[in-house]
């Protein structure tokens, strides 16, 4: 993937186009052509390109195709890459990274997207989002609900359990796609995570938003989006999000692909037949 990355970084358009999705996210196609003396079926090649690279990511909008810069190429490169060699040698990453990681909000949308490619199946991935004993090893909490849509979801962080009113699933379909309300800012949450009693009153004032999880199987791996919206101009919440989405994107994906415990259905079946003694996944 690093080859791809830097073969797409090469092409100046390539980068006029990220720049240009840095300075505004979330842009059709003909936005982006209208800042290009460019024909459209071009400037469509050069984003596939970067589709391709995971510097891009789409999101479908009705009849219209958003595109979204996406940081977790950057991320992958610069944590391999910076610690090892002298900084100055690779500003321009350096650089890079903080510009994809800044607020990329646009005028008329400012979701929070963020892409990932995992070596994994969407069983095992659909596991690790869904169920409490897995969620609460890599997340830190856990969820209790009963995943139907509609349903109430409560969330829960050692002592601190966060619920109210329109708190719930708003979609849960196996293995493709998962969707809940992001959850209310009470004063234990906020004492929790050592939020200032001004930014608890400013978060909790905030109506609530919406998270969604997008599971693509890829070959060997699986394509996760989060797409977290719903939020309204100049949303502190909006503001804090992205940092903290990319950590714990990042911990998802380390442990999917390390963790013995975590087994697709299918893989349950076999080790139970096989071997009937042994648990399949941990103790909430």
């Amino acid at each position: 993937m690093d080859d791809e990355v830097f073969r797409a970084l090469g092409d100046p358009t390539r980068r006029r186009l990220l720049d240009s999705l840095n300075q505004r996210t979330g842009q059709t196609l003909s936005e982006l052509c209208g800042g290009l003396e460019m024909a459209r079926q071009s400037v469509s090649k050069h984003l596939a390109v970067l589709e391709g690279a995971n510097l891009v990511t789409t999101v479908r909008r009705g009849r219209e195709k958003l595109h979204y810069l996406n940081a977790e190429p950057i991320n992958a490169i610069a944590d391999r890459w910076i610690t090892q060699y002298d900084r100055r040698r690779v500003q321009f990453f350096a650089d890079l990274k903080t510009a994809l990681e800044q607020e990329t909000v646009s005028d008329n949308d400012n979701d929070f997207v963020y892409t990932t490619y995992i070596k994994t199946t969407p069983e095992k991935l659909w596991r690790a989002l869904t169920d409490p004993a897995f969620t609460q090893q890599y997340w830190g909490l856990h969820h209790d609900t009963d995943w139907k849509v509609g349903s109430p979801m409560d969330w829960k962080m050692g002592d601190v359990t966060m619920s109210g009113p329109g708190q719930q699933v708003l979609e849960y379909d196996p293995y493709r796609r998962l969707a809940f309300t992001w959850h209310h800012i009470t004063p234990e949450f906020a004492k929790a995570v050592e939020m200032s009693d001004e930014q608890q009153a400013t978060t909790a004032a905030e109506p609530l938003s919406r998270a969604t999880f997008e599971l693509e199987p890829d070959g060997d791996q699986v394509k996760l989006t989060v797409i977290h919206g719903g939020f309204e101009p100049g949303s502190e919440i909006r503001a804090m999000i992205s940092d903290g989405w990319t950590r714990l994107v990042s911990d998802l994906k380390s442990f999917v692909e390390s963790s013995p415990e975590l087994k697709s259905p299918a893989e349950d079946e076999d080790s139970t037949s096989s071997e009937p003694d042994v648990a399949t996944a941990p103790k909430a």
